[in-house]
């Protein structure tokens, strides 16, 4: 037998920023016993890349192999699963986006659907040329955009931001003009976790005359967003993050309703068809949002959505953002009381109001450290060239998951 096992002299008093009393006074915390027990984790700090599996999903996929898809076979398609697309869009609208019903919708991947969103907004100014981000936005944002503009013969005018900020409407302002037809943001950056201003980046848009498009892979679930109020004309996100979708979880489209008559799907396909069933010999658009659906609709993939939607109208989006804000700023006082004394530099702004769900920390030595911590079953991640990403999911993630990844991480840099 081993004998006790004893904290290493280097770590900090248990009595320094213990998590008890936050988790004790956390009402969010029943929630965290509702997601699938992830065998020899520590910590889970990456639910802004991949969110942990509902609890219920088990019984939801035997339903669907034994009932839906196992009984009912080709009949599910007219008694449930085609309209799943439109359901669970506007769910989604009326749960994270603040939007109206018929305005959201459900297919394809993130990648593809910014695709679709920016492209179409691109032929629905006709005459101009120019497609405006920011030089950090994510790098699918990035490839999509240089690959319309090379398709369609359009210019790209990068907004120069801050990798430790983000993209803000005085920045915007700066580049947008009158050959202005898209500026793309990231609502919260993938990097540094700024949570940009939309309604303000919305203005500045409007005022030069061109579209924006919003990015809400990681604000979607987490971050109240009111998509109809700022003025956002369309947006896309994932719903593999904080809406806990899994693997390969299809993407949303949201298109201001005033506009969907000038949006021209680029991907026509019949799902997208006025009448599916036609069979028609020439591609005539739904007029609604469904014309933004191309092929069959991920049946499969949208399951765990639903699942993780009925957590976030239980607990109140609300309750879900106040929640992230308090496992931020405790990450943060845990950074600089642990880590910014051994070297390190927070890359994350510090006012809540402009933070995302996510906190980094950059090091020299980070790849490695993450590498060294997924061995110990503490789950970060890492972002080039020196950047760990402490993702915190409200629902799945408690104060103490955030104080045992943080010490983690003093460990492996004291003993490296």
């Amino acid at each position: 037998m081993t004998g006790p096992q004893h904290a290493p002299a280097t770590d900090p008093p248990a009595d320094e920023l213990p998590a008890a009393p936050l988790d004790d006074a956390d009402p969010l915390a029943p929630f965290t016993g509702r997601f699938l027990t992830a065998e020899g984790v520590v910590a889970y700090l990456d639910g802004n890349s991949l969110g942990r599996p509902v609890a219920t999903l088990p019984d939801r996929f035997d339903r669907l192999l034994r009932h839906d898809w196992g009984t009912r076979l080709i009949r599910s398609w007219d008694e449930r699963w085609m309209t799943l697309p439109t359901e669970l869009g506007d769910r989604i609208g009326r749960s994270c986006l603040g939007a109206a019903p018929g305005q959201t919708v459900v297919a394809d991947s993130t990648t593809v659907l910014l695709y679709k969103a920016v492209r179409a907004a691109l032929d629905a100014r006709p005459g101009r040329t120019e497609l405006v981000l920011d030089d950090d936005q994510f790098p699918t944002d990035r490839f999509v955009v240089e690959g319309i503009a090379a398709e369609r013969g359009a210019t790209v005018r990068w907004i120069s931001v801050d990798p430790d900020a983000g993209v803000t409407p005085e920045l915007v302002a700066e580049v947008v003009g009158p050959d202005t037809a898209v500026v793309l943001v990231n609502h919260v950056s993938y990097r540094s976790g700024h949570l940009a201003d939309l309604a303000g980046i919305a203005r500045v848009t409007h005022d030069a005359g061109a579209l924006l498009v919003a990015d809400l892979c990681h604000s979607v679930g987490v971050v109240p967003t009111h998509l109809d109020d700022d003025g956002v004309d369309l947006a896309v996100g994932c719903t593999y993050k904080y809406l806990n979708g899994g693997p390969g979880a299809p993407a949303f489209l949201y298109a201001r309703a005033d506009l969907l008559p000038d949006l021209h799907p680029p991907v026509q396909g019949w799902m997208g068809a006025a009448d599916v069933f036609a069979m028609a010999d020439g591609y005539e658009p739904a007029t609604g949002i469904r014309r933004f659906v191309s092929g069959t609709p991920p049946v499969v993939g949208m399951l765990p959505v639903q699942a993780m939607l009925d957590l976030v109208d239980e607990a109140g989006l609300d309750a879900v953002r106040e929640k992230s804000v308090a496992l931020t700023e405790y990450a943060l006082a845990l950074v600089d009381a642990w880590l910014v004394p051994l070297g390190v530099v927070v890359g994350t702004p510090r006012d809540a109001a402009t933070r995302g769900s996510h906190v980094t920390v950059r090091h020299p030595r980070m790849q490695q450290v993450v590498e060294r911590l997924w061995a110990e079953g503490v789950v970060p991640d890492f972002r080039h060239p020196d950047g760990l990403r402490i993702g915190l999911s409200p629902l799945s993630t408690t104060f103490a998951d955030v104080r045992a990844g943080l010490l983690a991480i003093r460990r492996a840099l004291l003993d490296d």
